[in-house]
């Protein structure tokens, strides 16, 4: 016999309820996109647990819901754009706060327990089935994006008081960008060729483009004030801008790829980063005005 519920756990299994039916179509439709077998077959299995899972809470709500499928759509998008790690690592912390909600009916519902195991076997499945490559050239991605973002910001910045042209400032801005990426990918190259190991050696050439990439983007993202707005002053708060939005951007990814903290993260890479601009503009007053230089 049934336990009768109230309002609030009602509305809390309809929530589940819906949950589960999101996630079992995003994992169903990410076992077709997965090239790796093993990967397909555990999301298919994920996906046909969380079916099961709708349908016992549909027996406490007696709703017959309709999958919401702008959530499907929204994390399907998102692993697309941002690969299969973090498509799922998302997905999962909708799980992990969802797991909170089947704690709380463990006492009124008799299978929750088992949902909540499976649900707990489902985290860790996917941690253990999860292998990309751009995660594992993370740490060159980071060294390209990171270099470029500290370098090139503080460079920007003292041009900008020292020349006061922004043309002028994005055409050496470019200039080093580009010079200082290649350099950086070069470095990065010759870096992972010291190693001992064979297998480290072997991953010297993709190290160095990811390295490379991370940086030319992040150049490109920089310097576009400079070309678009007339104003250096504005061009240079622009920018600032910008790359506080790829800190935030890239550290967000991290977190979730990764489990990192991302606030901590955030704060140190937005406070480096800000705190060398702050220093190059005060160098580029320094140098025009004791050294006189005109533009």
């Amino acid at each position: 016999m049934k336990k009768e519920l109230n309002e609030k756990e009602i509305l809390a299994l309809r929530k589940a309820q819906q949950d589960e039916l999101v996630g079992r179509e995003v994992y169903d439709r990410l076992s077709r996109l997965v090239k790796d077998k093993n990967n397909a077959k555990i999301l298919k299995k994920i996906a046909e647990d969380e079916k099961e899972h709708a349908e016992i809470f549909k027996k406490y709500t007696g709703l017959n819901l309709k999958v919401n499928r702008a959530r499907v759509f929204f994390y399907l998008f998102i692993t697309r754009i941002f690969g299969l790690t973090f498509g799922i690592k998302l997905q999962e912390k909708g799980e992990e706060t969802a797991q909170k909600h089947y704690l709380g009916l463990i006492n009124s519902i008799p299978e929750m327990k088992e949902i909540f195991e499976a649900e707990e076997k489902h985290e860790n499945d996917l941690i253990k089935m999860i292998e990309e490559e751009r995660l594992s050239y993370m740490s060159s991605i980071v060294l390209g994006l990171n270099d470029a973002l500290v370098e090139l910001t503080g460079a920007l910045a003292g041009f900008t008081l020292s020349i006061q042209n922004s043309r002028i400032i994005a055409l050496l801005g470019l200039i080093t960008g580009i010079s200082a990426s290649l350099s950086m990918a070069a470095s990065e190259y010759l870096s992972i060729k010291a190693e001992r190991e064979q297998e480290i050696q072997q991953r010297a050439g993709k190290s160095a483009i990811y390295t490379g990439i991370a940086y030319i983007f992040t150049v490109i993202a920089l310097i576009t004030p400079y070309f678009l707005i007339h104003n250096y002053i504005i061009s240079l708060i622009t920018t600032v801008l910008v790359a506080l939005l790829i800190i935030f951007i890239f550290n967000f990814y991290i977190s979730v790829a990764n489990d990192y903290d991302f606030k901590k993260r955030f704060m140190e890479m937005a406070s480096i980063s800000t705190g060398v601009a702050a220093l190059s503009f005060i160098i580029g007053y320094l140098v025009k005005t004791f050294l006189g230089f005109e533009v």
